[in-house]
């Protein structure tokens, strides 16, 4: 959530920050009005409070009994004021960084560049599902019989293709001090709710929710990740404290209808291998920046090519300040697609989840402040795969293994 004192200092930027998230900024002003009620019975409790010590002190104790029941009153009113506002507070969005376009939607994101050489065949290339289905590498029709529509089954070197993945992302990232994690996919509504995936029915309707144990199935691998340090204060000397977690993540897909139905390009269930990192607020630029690398460096490793996309504000999601895309280039499709994502939420989720660091100041004195968080995709695993076997396929309806997952996987090619 936001900084209630920004809201209260300046409500001007941040009606103009949620407007070009295309979120109504009247919250600014409704939220303003609540707390304006709050504050006035804030500032009626205290004095009550005052009121009743002094009569306390010169044994007054009738009147100071008829203080102590305005003060229960005045209390169940605040109660109620401060459960209206925090309402409002959370369907207010973390606002865009300075540096981010203002724009509608993905129409208006910006390409910033584009890297590697796109294959040249001197064949028609085929769809992965097409080269994946007589390899026996993808069973969709199985896992269709099975879980249903948007499944698959990754079989033979096409599993041994995921575990290299994931190694070749660790090994990599391990090295650029990332802890390595596999977290639960299972968390409490209220952590959902703290990293600022659920305030919106669109988001809702993405995740599964099981409500009888009052519990969400992680969308992504990062939800279950922010809260690992929830109500903790950390040393400043820990930051950045930067993981890197696999795990298995599930989506609804409700609002993609008719879009990539066949194949594991938008599925319900999928692998993930993704990093993030507590760090504090002056550096979270930097470190936005060098998530974008360390996700460049892996996608030179495969040698697939890729274009870099910069968010415009109406393309943010709700927690989230400033965000990367890479696409990877499809043959099939003549086109890129979105394999990775890196953002930089700020101390949005931070302030939910109660994540604060120590600092030190002069004279040994330190000072408590929030961390900021972010998150950034290593591997998409069935995307990636995707683009593994479109790029890399042969004529004869082979794939190349990549060079850089040869040595975990044991072959040069598929076939």
């Amino acid at each position: 959530m936001l900084d209630i004192n920004l809201i209260r200092q300046n409500p001007e930027k941040v009606r103009q920050g949620i407007k070009s998230k295309n979120i109504n900024p009247k919250l600014v002003d409704d939220f303003l009005a609540l707390d304006e009620i709050w504050r006035t019975l804030r500032k009626n409790i205290d004095d009550k409070k005052s009121e009743q010590n002094l009569l306390t002190k010169k044994r007054k104790i009738e009147e100071s009994r008829k203080i102590k029941e305005q003060i229960k009153k005045l209390d169940k009113e605040i109660e109620e004021i401060e459960k209206k506002r925090e309402k409002i507070l959370y369907q207010i969005p973390n606002l865009p960084q300075e540096d981010v376009k203002i724009g509608k939607d993905e129409k208006e994101n910006e390409v910033l560049r584009e890297v590697g050489e796109k294959p040249k065949f001197d064949f028609t290339p085929k769809d992965y599902l097409t080269i994946a289905k007589k390899l026996d590498l993808i069973d969709i029709e199985r896992a269709g019989k099975v879980s249903g529509n948007r499944f698959g089954y990754l079989k033979g070197q096409a599993a041994l293709l995921e575990l290299a993945l994931i190694k070749l992302g660790f090994d990599n990232l391990i090295k650029e001090g990332f802890a390595p994690v596999i977290p639960p996919v299972i968390i409490k509504k209220e952590k959902m709710e703290g990293m600022g995936y659920v305030d919106r029915q669109e988001d809702k309707e993405e995740t599964y929710f099981l409500e009888k144990d009052s519990l969400y199935l992680v969308a992504t691998g990062e939800q279950s990740i922010g809260p690992m340090h929830s109500d903790e204060v950390l040393k400043e000397e820990e930051l950045p404290k930067r993981y890197v977690a696999f795990s298995t993540c599930f989506r609804r897909e409700a609002g993609s209808y008719g879009k990539d139905t066949k194949g594991i390009f938008r599925v319900h269930q999928f692998d993930k291998l993704e990093m993030f990192s507590f760090c504090k607020p002056e550096d979270s630029k930097k470190e936005h920046q060098f998530f974008l690398e360390m996700e460049e460096k892996l996608m030179q490793a495969l040698k697939i090519p890729y274009r870099i996309v910069q968010m415009c504000s109406g393309d943010l999601g709700f927690p989230t300040s400033a965000k990367y895309d890479i696409e990877a280039w499809m043959p099939s499709e003549n086109r890129y697609r979105e394999t990775h994502s890196t953002s930089n939420c700020t101390d949005f989720q931070a302030r939910r989840l109660n994540i604060r660091y120590r600092s030190k100041i002069q004279d040994a004195r330190s000072k408590i402040g929030y961390v900021h968080m972010l998150n950034g995709t290593a591997f998409a695993i069935g995307r990636i795969l995707i683009a593994i076997i479109e790029n890399y396929q042969t004529k004869e309806g082979a794939i190349k293994v990549p060079e850089a997952l040869q040595q975990y996987i044991g072959i040069d090619e598929i076939k």
